[in-house]
């Protein structure tokens, strides 16, 4: 289990309001990932380091967020945030709000099969 005591102040607070008022990309997705991929656990605005992130799978060391018409940060934000979490061995997928309400399946998909080990080159 994570140690909290360790985040910036207010980021539990934070991720909580953050999962209370999620957009409708992100309450489809989190859905879709409980249905389609019940083997992986992806916990959702959860607090790592300075940051928040929208889905996060620990053991594919995976983030996935999900950006739209709100979306608050900057590309140079965006930038900073992508490398914290590089640096902490995680990789990024990124999709926009009408990505996933247009396309579920397919953002389901990508982020399966960035969760797959690739086949080996023997």
């Amino acid at each position: 289990m994570r140690n909290y005591r360790d985040l910036p102040s207010g980021a539990v607070d934070q991720a909580r309001i953050l999962r209370r008022n999620a957009t409708e990309a992100e309450k489809r997705l989190w859905r879709a990932l409980r249905e389609q991929l019940p083997t992986v656990k992806f916990r959702r605005q959860v607090p790592h380091g300075a940051y928040v992130a929208d889905f996060l799978c620990f053991s594919g060391k995976l983030v996935v967020e999900v950006d739209g018409a709100s979306h608050a940060e900057s590309a140079e934000q965006d930038a900073v945030r992508t490398r914290y979490f590089e640096t902490q061995g995680y990789q990024i997928l990124r999709f926009w709000n009408h990505e996933v309400m247009e396309n579920t399946e397919g953002v389901v998909a990508v982020i399966a099969a960035r969760l797959s080990p690739s086949p080996s080159h023997a």
